[in-house]
């Protein structure tokens, strides 16, 4: 995988969806990066949406539902780069370090530094904001993108890096989304709570697990090259 190719892919997907709804299908591995940038976008105007004072209530409501739905899906798009990848790699070295985040979840905040990045360069040429707010504007931007560079390198590290990395398949395990884990729903019966959402990735994280722990003491045999 080609970090700073799939970055600027990411950038070009946030400067085209701005112009035209954002689609993203397909089972291949960039696929799903986009399908998870798609979330991400969609969830980013959601909540741009949920600060305004001036809408009714029940319209708010139904947004941070919305942004309820996609998040589900944006955890589940992680949890499919990872499955993707795991294959694909080669298994690191038995004294491999131990990398903290997945490359799922590390290309989850790279599409979110690349959302906040396009928007503060937004930010950074308004006619109707301040000198003042343009310029913190400039130099949140240069901060960000600074992120964005470190990231990007620290991803191609663990996909790249001689003997490998160690790390964990990503899975979100939720409670609040699921009526038989969130008091709230619980609590008042299952005809007023809607019923559980089944993640789409279910069969193949099992797998997944089962083949990252296996023979390895508990401890996650996780890809590397």
């Amino acid at each position: 995988m080609d970090t700073r190719q799939l970055t600027a892919t990411l950038q070009r997907l946030t400067r085209l969806w701005h112009e035209q709804p954002p689609a993203a299908d397909g089972e291949s591995l960039p696929a799903q990066v986009v399908e998870n940038h798609r979330h991400n976008f969609l969830i980013w105007h959601e909540e741009d949406l949920t600060r305004r004072h001036d809408l009714p209530t029940e319209r708010i409501r139904e947004t941070k539902r919305t942004i309820d739905r996609h998040n589900q899906l944006r955890n589940d798009a992680i949890e499919a780069m990872d499955a993707a990848l795991l294959p694909l790699l080669s298994p690191p070295a038995a004294d491999a370090p131990v990398h903290s985040e997945s490359p799922g979840m590390m290309l989850d905040r790279l599409s979110i530094l690349v959302l906040r990045e396009y928007h503060l360069h937004e930010e950074t040429a308004r006619t109707d904001a301040g000198a003042d707010q343009r310029a913190a504007a400039v130099e949140k931007l240069g901060f960000v993108r600074e992120q964005r560079e470190w990231l990007t390198r620290c991803l191609e590290e663990l996909l790249t890096a001689t003997g490998g990395r160690r790390w964990f398949p990503f899975r979100a395990c939720k409670l609040y989304s699921n009526p038989e884990t969130n008091p709230q729903l619980y609590a008042i019966g299952s005809a007023a709570a809607r019923p559980a959402r089944r993640s789409t990735n279910s069969d193949s994280r099992t797998f997944l697990l089962h083949d990252a722990v296996a023979g390895t003491g508990g401890v996650p045999r996780s890809p590397g090259l």
